[in-house]
């Protein structure tokens, strides 16, 4: 028997004051994930004289982040598919403002850690409001709508830095939290009042194993990419931990290759449209990140290097704040050029803006205003490529699973930016002068970092051209692909739908004019 048509977006959305609050809540809650990871980067090197705890303990603070947003993200995206996205969206960030009060409640270190984990789990707010506005926007307003929110990840970055800092500087450094715990809180409440459910689910029983699989073998990778530089690329421990996530990795693997329902579906990762895309989106993360890291090292570094500008920490951050204001300013373009000439041409120009951006800093990295210029113009490529990312992913995959898809390009980022941050260290470490007895990189070492991220953008870029585009409608191939989609149990599952007159279902489809 036929399932019956999907509900449309209108019908299956809120009206009036709430629909129009709905992108701004959710743009609201991806900016406040940004923010809450920058926050404690001008803290950094003050946190071991205001907690009595050792530098290599205090980076705890980041690590602990970075590794469970990766590990929650594919988790928490996978269960708002099953369980409801606002529901698991809501979860995420209460447990994100839990995390800003603990932290602005203490000054030892291991409750600190502790909390910064529990705020690493807002990092799957962004593929869940993604995957919500699919489910609930009407074509025409949908690609604007996921552009914006996929630019709030670096929106965010360049305001919470300066924030941080003049917080910092003028008030007690738990103050930082605070205001991230009440900020955290509004986006709760507005979430709950304008944000609603959305029905499409994929029912199922929750794949535990593999949660713990990919959990584990994740941990072992960035712990490893992490710590590298402190501990010794050719150490017991970090080799251990590479053939560990190796090993636990392929038989995570072979496990979802086996599982009725997996975690991650490796049959449709597996697809040229999803698979590239998930690449495309490794090196965009690590381009990108590149340009936060050395930036803001650079125009810090003291003046008797002959190039640093011995700039603050609020300073550095108003150096970075005008690539911010770029993303959100481009957004806009990047759904137009996307409806135009598809996500995927919008993907490799972003990528190659980027490269651009990275030549205007090879050229000149000792005028501050030309290291605005060239950060804002890779802020601009990220725009582009940021906001073309989930476009692409929602094109190729079932409605019943967009969460969890989106997860899984959210993760491939971030692991991107596990992976800059360590080469970027790795090149300035070895291109150093001392300087009043301490060893500062040289503006040969951060001339290396750029072109390193310059080469890796036009990687992605070259990745880009190679995804399949989208079968023109109405033509055999396009309707070959929707059928395929339609008909692949792994694919398309039913999915059960909660709307007004009683229970339904809709078949997972693929998403037309993302």
């Amino acid at each position: 028997m036929a399932s019956p048509a999907p509900i449309s977006a209108p019908d299956r959305g809120t009206t009036g004051l709430r629909a129009r609050l709905t992108v701004p809540a959710l743009a609201y809650c991806g900016i406040l994930m940004a923010v809450m990871q920058t926050v404690v980067v001008p803290l950094l090197p003050d946190l071991p004289r205001l907690t009595g705890a050792s530098p290599a303990a205090v980076s705890w603070m980041v690590t602990a982040a970075l590794l469970s947003g990766a590990v929650l993200t594919p988790v928490l995206g996978r269960a708002g598919d099953m369980y409801g996205k606002r529901r698991v969206l809501l979860l995420s960030f209460a447990l994100m403002t839990a995390g800003s009060v603990i932290c602005a409640s203490t000054s030892q270190i291991g409750v600190l850690i502790a909390a910064r984990t529990l705020q690493g789990a807002a990092v799957s707010v962004v593929p869940l409001s993604i995957s919500i506005l699919r489910d609930e926007l009407p074509a025409e307003r949908r690609g604007s709508a996921v552009a914006l929110m996929s630019s709030t990840v670096g929106i965010g970055a360049a305001l919470g830095l300066p924030a941080a800092a003049v917080v910092i500087q003028y008030a007690d450094w738990h103050t930082m939290f605070w205001v991230t715990a009440v900020l955290g809180a509004t986006g709760v409440a507005l979430v709950r009042w304008a944000v609603p459910e959305s029905p499409v689910r994929e029912p199922g029983r929750f794949d535990v194993t593999g949660a713990l699989g990919l959990a584990a073998g994740l941990i072992c990778l960035l712990l490893a990419v992490s710590q590298g530089g402190q501990w010794g690329w050719g150490s017991a421990p970090i080799v251990g931990l590479l053939l560990a996530a190796v090993l636990v990795l392929a038989l995570w693997w072979w496990q979802q290759l086996r599982a009725e329902r997996p975690l991650v579906d490796l049959r449709l990762v597996s697809r040229p449209r999803v698979g590239l895309a998930h690449v495309a989106a490794l090196l965009t993360g690590f381009a990108f990140y590149a340009n936060s890291l050395v930036t803001a090292q650079l125009v810090q570094a003291p003046k008797a290097t002959g190039y640093g500008l011995g700039l603050s920490i609020v300073q550095t951050g108003l150096c970075l704040l005008p690539g911010g204001v770029t993303m959100l300013l481009f957004s806009p373009l990047s759904a137009r050029i996307s409806a135009a000439r598809g996500p995927r041409i919008t993907l490799a120009l972003g990528a190659a803006v980027i490269a651009v951006g990275y030549v205007v800093r090879i050229a000149d990295s000792r005028s501050l205003w030309m290291i605005i210029v060239g950060a804002a113009v890779v802020a601009t490529g990220t725009t582009l490529a940021y906001s073309a990312l989930p476009a692409l992913v929602l094109r190729a995959v079932p409605a019943g699973q967009t969460a969890s898809a989106n997860g899984v390009n959210v993760l491939m980022r971030t692991i991107g930016q596990a992976v800059s941050s360590a080469a970027v260290a790795a090149v300035l470490v070895h291109h150093t002068v001392p300087v009043a007895g301490l060893p500062v990189p040289t503006l040969h070492g951060y001339l290396v970092a750029f072109a390193v991220a310059a080469a890796v953008a036009l990687a992605a870029c070259a990745v880009a051209l190679t995804i399949p585009g989208d079968p023109a409608p109405g033509t055999a191939s396009g309707a070959a692909s929707e059928t395929a989609l339609e008909a692949a149990p792994e694919a398309a599952p039913e999915s059960p739908v909660r709307a007004e007159g009683g229970p339904r279902t809709v078949k997972g489809e693929a998403m037309e004019g993302a």
